[in-house]
């Protein structure tokens, strides 16, 4: 992205993250964040996340920074999820205990992405490619989510025995009716017009309108009021989103919205029994449910009583939610199979804890929901 480059006012790089400022001609600057690790689909570690967490909160004290951008290198992804390998690793060796490993990238990733919906500036995700699990966590925090006719976004947890988390407790529970019981369950991939309908995108442009765009953003008359930038960014990407070649297109889950919310009404076990003997012609339909069926049933049961919560709690008590049920699904869940099969021996045979959803105990599930760290949980004071 050579005009970056070129108008950039400040580079500095971590191993794994790009640092840049873009001068603009109204004397402000927009800072630009590039996930650096494309053969890994840029996939965050904790040093990615601490690296990011300490440039975006000084760029929010910053008075000269108007807005921020979250970028990925390559064409394949903006970010395909978090490397949950050191997860894998200190999990098999604690043997059913929590590990410190998994406190503290829990804790630090879920600090981030509340960091992004809390920041006040604008901040801007160009959602180009893949757009998956914390990758989706970073984007669903953004004021001014874009996505191009290549993104392919979902939460697939369910495949390696975790569930919807980033968020998801708080972003999936206000999608139209079912759908984000739907989208945990069988980790279906949505396009640019599926994410703009559920409400995980605001904004369409091509892949090839990148440059157009921060051109754009360049010029732009920005102010001292966030108020202010966030409105002008928006028109400005809107004026671009008129002049687009290729179109978005219609949304594939708009259209069958009825028939989801039909699939996904009743108990857990209602839901898999008509997963499992479902009949359609619809290729896309026949995937998502296969996704699911070959997934864990202590993951189905957690993305169900997720949805549960409703939209009751607020964000900060959904991280807190979620970091209890992510260091204990990694202890005492599928997650350490479902990583081994997936990633580690990619055999991708998975020997799930149970064998359906009805052979879960309740007690299992109990012990996942109970928060490891009594009333001094370290998302208490969320801010």
């Amino acid at each position: 992205m050579t005009n970056l480059v070129d108008k950039a006012a400040h580079t500095s790089t971590t191993q794994n993250v790009v640092f840049q400022t873009l001068a603009t001609a109204s004397g402000k600057l927009v800072g630009v964040v590039t996930l650096n690790v494309e053969k890994a689909l840029n996939a965050l570690d904790l040093d990615m996340v601490r690296a990011m967490t300490v440039q975006l909160n000084l760029w929010k004290k910053d008075p000269l920074i108007a807005c921020v951008v979250l970028d990925g290198s390559g064409e394949k992804a903006f970010c395909a999820g978090g490397d949950v390998r050191a997860l894998y690793h200190a999990s098999v060796a604690a043997k059913g205990q929590v590990t410190e490993v998994a406190k503290v990238f829990f804790e630090e990733e879920y600090r981030l992405d509340y960091l992004l919906h809390t920041y006040g500036k604008p901040v801007l995700v160009w959602g180009d490619g893949i757009v998956m699990g914390g990758g989706l966590g970073l984007m669903a925090g953004a004021s001014h989510r874009v996505v191009t006719e290549t993104s392919r976004i979902a939460m697939p947890e369910v495949t390696i025995g975790l569930y919807p988390d980033v968020g998801g407790s708080y972003f999936l529970n206000r999608m139209p009716g079912k759908m984000g019981l739907f989208l945990g369950l069988t980790a279906y991939q949505m396009n640019a017009a599926d994410a703009c309908y559920v409400g995980l995108a605001d904004h369409y442009l091509n892949r090839d309108d990148k440059e157009l765009m921060f051109d754009a953003m360049a010029t732009l008359d920005w102010s001292d009021t966030p108020a202010l930038n966030h409105q002008r960014l928006d028109t400005m990407i809107n004026e671009l989103s008129n002049q687009v070649d290729i179109p978005k297109g219609d949304s594939l889950l708009a259209e069958s919205q009825e028939m989801i919310d039909r699939l996904m009404a009743g108990s857990l076990t209602d839901i898999v029994s008509r997963m499992s003997t479902l009949s359609t012609e619809e290729a896309w339909l026949n995937k998502a449910c296969a996704t699911m069926l070959a997934g864990s049933p202590i993951s189905w049961h957690l993305a169900y009583i997720q949805t549960q919560l409703g939209t009751k709690l607020s964000l900060a008590q959904c991280f807190k939610w979620e970091l209890t049920v992510s260091v204990n699904t990694c202890a005492k869940g599928d997650f350490c199979e479902g990583v081994r099969a997936l990633l580690i021996d990619k055999d991708r045979q998975p020997k799930w804890q149970f064998a359906d959803v009805q052979s879960v105990p309740n007690s299992v599930i109990e012990d996942i929901l109970t928060s490891p760290w009594g009333e001094e949980h370290p998302l208490s004071q969320l801010s």
